[in-house]
């Protein structure tokens, strides 16, 4: 279960900000932003990607204000980010395509 959140906003659509676990096993979680007509197609969107177990249990950690326009401001409306470990923040916003790609694999010769 990840914890997170949503907001809805005036247009009646929605944006939902997840706290994932790290794909690669470190430390430091992802925060996932999508925006969406709903809190289902949002969610659908983020499984269609091959986030398969994505749940959101309530709402304790809406997206901030600067989230929700980073997210307006994106084409594909979907971005990430490490998640905050003493709440400093460095780290600029990413496509959700550079978190899923995987390395090239390198043929055996």
């Amino acid at each position: 279960m990840a914890a997170g959140g949503f907001c809805k906003l005036p247009n009646g659509t929605v944006v939902v900000a997840l706290n994932l676990p790290s794909p690669a096993g470190g430390p430091a979680g992802v925060r996932v932003l999508v925006h969406a007509q709903n809190r289902a197609r949002a969610l659908t969107r983020l499984r269609n990607l091959g986030l398969r177990a994505v749940y959101l249990r309530g709402n304790a950690e809406p997206p901030t204000p600067d989230e929700v326009t980073a997210v307006l401001h994106h084409p594909d409306g979907l971005i990430w980010r490490t998640a905050p470990d003493n709440g400093v923040l460095v780290e600029l916003w990413h496509p959700i395509r550079a978190l899923l790609r995987r390395p090239p694999t390198v043929p055996q010769g």
